[in-house]
């Protein structure tokens, strides 16, 4: 089953990058899907009926939202310290910890925590993520970590477990 939703997943993203179904394309898709979902879907996914269930689909949409809302306000963020003549920028690394437990959803959290300007995923330990951070602005670990994962962990933990 994993092999086989993983296929689908594959093909669908080929489509809808290529945009195009002409029969060579077809058949390429088809081919790289298939050679990709041997190779890597022993690894895939632990409970492959969950990418069946309606209801992560409607939290994916609603995360691509949100998530897409938050890039934009940490673009501005970063330049306008980046931009400001006193570059307002208080650097540093921290340590948050996630309630996530598959290893799917604490790799999405930590691309898109990476993908979102202003931070970067330095290391992931067990259930803690080393986060740099343009500016770090509180010592409280309960206060950073709401504010880096609390805007995105909570719709992961409805799509992935």
């Amino acid at each position: 089953m994993k092999y086989i939703t993983l296929f689908i997943i594959i093909f669908v993203l080929w489509l809808l990058m290529t945009f195009n179904l002409e029969t060579p394309n077809l058949i390429v898709g088809t081919v790289v899907a298939l050679i990709t979902s041997l190779v890597f879907g022993k690894g895939f996914l632990q409970d492959s009926k969950k990418f069946f269930q309606p209801q992560r689909y409607f939290w994916i949409i609603i995360y691509l939202f949100i998530f897409i809302w938050e890039c934009i306000k940490a673009n501005f963020d970063v330049a306008y310290r980046v931009l400001n003549p006193s570059m307002p920028i208080k650097p540093g690394i921290v340590k948050v910890k996630t309630t996530l437990k598959t290893d799917i959803g604490k790799t999405f959290l930590a691309n898109s925590i990476t993908m979102t300007p202003g931070t970067i995923t330095v290391d992931i330990i067990d259930d803690e993520f080393y986060i740099h951070w343009i500016y770090v602005s509180s010592k409280d670990p309960k206060e950073y970590t709401n504010k880096i994962l609390g805007r995105f962990e909570k719709f992961i933990k409805r799509i992935f477990e």
